[in-house]
């Protein structure tokens, strides 16, 4: 097992990696002419962004304590990510009808690039909810389950 303070290192290091390809990126895209290549390499650009945004994330839940979400935000954050997959998702159904009837080579490459994008965020998203929103998560329920675990006979005659 890889120990707590070389995974933060290991991630440093691609933080600093994937800023270095967005700065490698940014002159040549302002003066690329060719719209494909413009838009994967743009593509590319803001996914290394992203990468060094959730690496940064990574490093945070290792070494600090994330703060309980109340229940408003759960609830917030809940409906929010619900509904970004219910958008995803009729995208997704949209896009694979399409893709069949584009003869552009070149535009079917791009379009399926972007369905296999939306189908990993649609994956992630649900593990968002499942994982990270509910674990950082004391609900009121969990609260009363607190209180009582330890409790003695649980208010009942003979403590």
């Amino acid at each position: 097992m890889v120990s707590k303070d070389k995974l933060v290192d290991f991630f440093q290091k691609q933080i600093n990696i994937e800023n270095e390809i967005v700065s490698l990126l940014r002159r040549p895209l302002e003066e690329m002419r060719n719209p494909a290549v413009k838009g994967v390499l743009k593509g590319i650009s803001l996914d290394s962004r992203k990468h060094s945004e959730m690496y940064s994330a990574a490093i945070k839940l290792l070494t600090s304590v994330s703060p309980a979400l109340a229940q408003k935000n759960l609830d917030e954050q809940k409906e929010l990510v619900e509904k970004h997959m219910r958008m995803e998702a009729e995208l997704i159904r949209e896009l694979n009808k399409q893709v069949p009837s584009i003869e552009n080579e070149k535009v079917k490459l791009l379009v399926k690039g972007i369905l296999q994008d939306e189908k990993r965020h649609h994956q992630l998203l649900k593990e968002v909810l499942e994982i990270l929103v509910r674990g950082e998560t004391i609900t009121e329920e969990d609260w009363w389950g607190i209180l009582w675990k330890n409790v003695p006979f649980h208010g009942a005659p003979g403590g």
